[in-house]
């Protein structure tokens, strides 16, 4: 739903309009002229003007030359008579999304042209919010460990060019940070970045998600809907989690990377594909290539410039000034900008392993922030990660508190040591799959596979009905 302005001295005309965009679920307010207008813009916010062109008082294009200057993320529709046709298109040249000739020939017609309006608004939105998040949030890629100096110097020259990149590693290494850097020092920083996890979305929805959809181009298909590869033209395309794509879908999105151009599902016309990609993955492509689950075609593609990112143990130079960063973000969330690490809790972290890597660090930061009633988190909050074999240690029913962990994976297969894990990893995350993968750093589509190859669904141990 959007808040309209409809501006019209003729009150009949209003009413039309009020009425046709109120049947498609937008709030509507009515002004008399530019004057009223201007008020009700000032007192509260709109998302689209729908004005007409010759008013007494202050007119169409002093209103629009008003918004232009005060509120320029507003959308503004003229309605015009026929006569003042090349008026309304010079108001275009100066701003204006678009114009209605009067009398109109269905509400139909205004209805269409206020969602494009709105739409462009929308989007509008987005690449804003993408620019604020990016300087509010923006993690380094790294902070002077020698290990990433020649990676980032990698990512650098990259950003420059147009080149499909691949970036590798383990899971929470900070893929997703270094594919926004390439972007942000790319010459699309200006365009939007939209990031995809192939394995959080199902795979008839993926499609639709990916190409948009014509209307009637399946059931509940109610009307055309863009998909995100046209909403990112001009900037970036972000593929996590690459691996997880199933074979039909990595045909069509090979497709799309060799002719540059896609159509809508259901839809014959083709559609320029103008977005700069980069791929992530966790996976071995390699041997998946060799097992049949991966396309050798799609990987050369995708595989023009490929990055590996190391995980956080082998650059511990970076983990003190990073767990820093992520402390300050987590305090401002939770609205304690005053806390800090003590030196030995920031000894404690750097001597940790941190197999979960960057996203293990803010999830254990995260939790020592909740804990604490200080404003310095000492060592003793810090709770790292159990380990897969310490997880075991209460699950598998020993009594073995005190044996070294290696005594009790003697005890365990290493099927029942990881059928454990994923129990725990379930159980901690209250049965959210999404946020278990996390924990386990496998993709989300892994654990599906493990869950049902151990039997843990719904009537089984450690239930994994939420997704």
């Amino acid at each position: 739903m959007a808040r309209i302005l409809v501006v019209d001295d003729e009150q009949g005309l209003r009413d039309f309009f009020a009425e046709a965009l109120e049947l498609d679920g937008h709030q509507v307010d009515q002004a008399c002229d530019g004057d009223q207008a201007i008020r009700a813009l000032k007192a509260q916010g709109f998302d689209l003007v729908i004005s007409d062109l010759k008013m007494p008082q202050k007119d169409g294009m002093e209103l629009l030359s008003w918004l232009r200057a005060e509120q320029p993320e507003v959308e503004i529709v003229l309605v015009t008579a026929h006569g003042d046709v090349p008026t309304a298109v010079e108001a275009m040249r100066r701003g204006a999304f678009d114009f209605l000739q009067k009398p109109l020939g269905s509400p139909g017609e205004l209805r269409m042209v206020a969602k494009r309006a709105l739409e462009r608004r929308r989007l509008s939105d987005f690449r804003d919010g993408a620019k604020r998040q990016r300087r509010s949030e923006e993690l380094e890629l790294s902070f002077g460990d020698p290990k990433m100096t020649a990676t980032v110097a990698d990512l650098k020259k990259v950003a420059k060019t147009n080149a499909t990149v691949l970036l590798v590693g383990e899971s929470g290494t900070g893929k997703e940070v270094a594919a926004r850097a390439i972007h942000r020092w790319s010459e699309r920083a200006e365009g939007p970045f939209i990031a995809v996890n192939c394995a959080a979305i199902g795979e008839q929805l993926l499609e639709s998600e990916l190409f948009g959809h014509e209307k009637g181009a399946f059931t509940g298909a109610d009307a055309l809907r863009r998909g995100m590869i046209e909403l990112a033209a001009g900037g970036t395309f972000f593929l996590d989690e690459i691996g997880e794509l199933k074979l039909e879908l990595q045909a069509k999105l090979l497709r799309v990377l060799q002719e540059r151009q896609f159509t809508r599902v259901g839809g014959a016309r083709l559609l320029d594909a103008d977005v700069r990609w980069i791929a992530a993955t966790n996976r071995d492509l390699p041997r998946q290539m060799a097992q049949g689950a991966f396309r050798e075609d799609l990987y050369h593609r995708l595989a023009v410039f490929p990055v590996g990112l190391p995980p956080l143990r082998e650059r511990r130079g970076d983990i003190r000034p990073l767990a820093e960063r992520l402390l300050a973000q987590v305090a401002g969330e939770m609205g304690r900008a005053k806390l800090r690490l003590s030196d030995e809790a920031l000894e404690k972290i750097e001597r940790a392993p941190w197999p979960g890597n960057v996203r293990e660090l803010r999830n254990t930061l995260e939790r020592a922030a909740i804990v604490t009633e200080s404003t310095c988190i000492g060592a003793a909050d810090i709770h790292l990660q159990q380990t897969i074999l310490s997880a075991t240690t209460s699950t598998a029913g020993h009594e073995s508190a005190g044996l070294p962990q290696h005594s009790v994976a003697g005890r365990l297969s290493l099927v029942e040591v990881e059928r454990q894990a994923i129990i725990r990893a379930l159980e901690s995350s209250g049965g959210n799959r999404k946020e278990a993968a996390e924990l386990l750093g496998i993709g989300l589509r892994t654990l599906y596979e493990k869950i049902k190859r151990f039997g843990l669904g719904k009537d089984g141990e450690g239930s994994a009905d939420r997704g």
